[in-house]
């Protein structure tokens, strides 16, 4: 039965890769609840299956066998259609490198998920302005990626992420190209969003980072090793 205080709900998720006769198992039954207005760190050394973790949770791959349920929709079984309508109204992404488009301003880079959604282009503009106005960016709409920082571009990622007012908000390695204080500052904007209400799930291989979640969980050959509060003993 769906929790409706549950923003994602995993139940012995597996996942293997086949590569003709050879199958590669990566998760190996993970289960893992997620409530609405968590901010979630997930870490785990090279090959622990945080990424393919990711990918799953995020509707770009699906599991081998077990349950996925996003947000009161099981997606488990989706076809790929199915699976791309979930992202984009389910789901928003923030990159490591950003994923900015190079010759387009930021109010149309933030505004590319509705252009998919079917938005009208004057609602897309209107809400697009506002999204960067909640990020700091509400003067540098009219700016390419080039013209802006690293910092100002994770923003403009933030704020295109955040359009559809996703159930869900995966950042993968949301400050990698970053330095410390730009590093600092977008973990601060993190943190409003997540005082807001949002439900985060970030991995990184940052201690320093991870610490600005409310829940630390630690993956370890395709297993769940450790899921605890910040603050506890991680």
């Amino acid at each position: 039965m769906n929790d409706p205080t549950l923003a994602i709900r995993l139940r012995d998720i597996r996942k293997t890769y086949e590569s003709g006769a050879m199958k590669v198992p990566v998760l190996h039954g993970i289960t893992l609840d997620v409530v609405r207005g968590e901010y979630v760190a997930v870490m785990g050394p090279s090959g622990s299956g945080k990424s393919t973790l990711m990918n799953l949770i995020g509707c770009l791959d699906r599991p081998t066998s077990g349950v996925y349920v996003l947000d009161g929709v099981d997606v488990s079984k989706l076809d790929d259609n199915a699976l791309a309508a979930i992202r984009l109204q389910k789901l928003g992404f923030v990159f490591q490198g950003f994923n900015l488009l190079a010759r387009t301003d930021a109010l149309k880079n933030v505004a590319l998920p509705l252009f998919y959604a079917g938005v009208p282009a004057r609602e897309r503009a209107v809400r697009a302005a506002a999204a960067l106005e909640d990020v700091g960016l509400g003067d540098r709409g009219h700016h390419q990626p080039s013209q802006l920082s690293g910092g100002q571009q994770q923003r403009v990622a933030i704020a295109r992420a955040l359009i559809n007012d996703p159930a869900v908000l995966l950042a993968d390695e949301p400050t990698g190209n970053l330095d410390s204080k730009t590093s600092d500052d977008i973990m601060a904007l993190f943190d409003k969003l997540h005082a807001g209400g949002r439900t985060i799930i970030m991995v990184t291989h940052d201690e320093a980072i991870a610490r600005n979640a409310r829940r630390i969980v630690r993956l370890l050959d395709g297993l769940v090793v450790a899921d605890v509060a910040v603050g506890a003993t991680a």
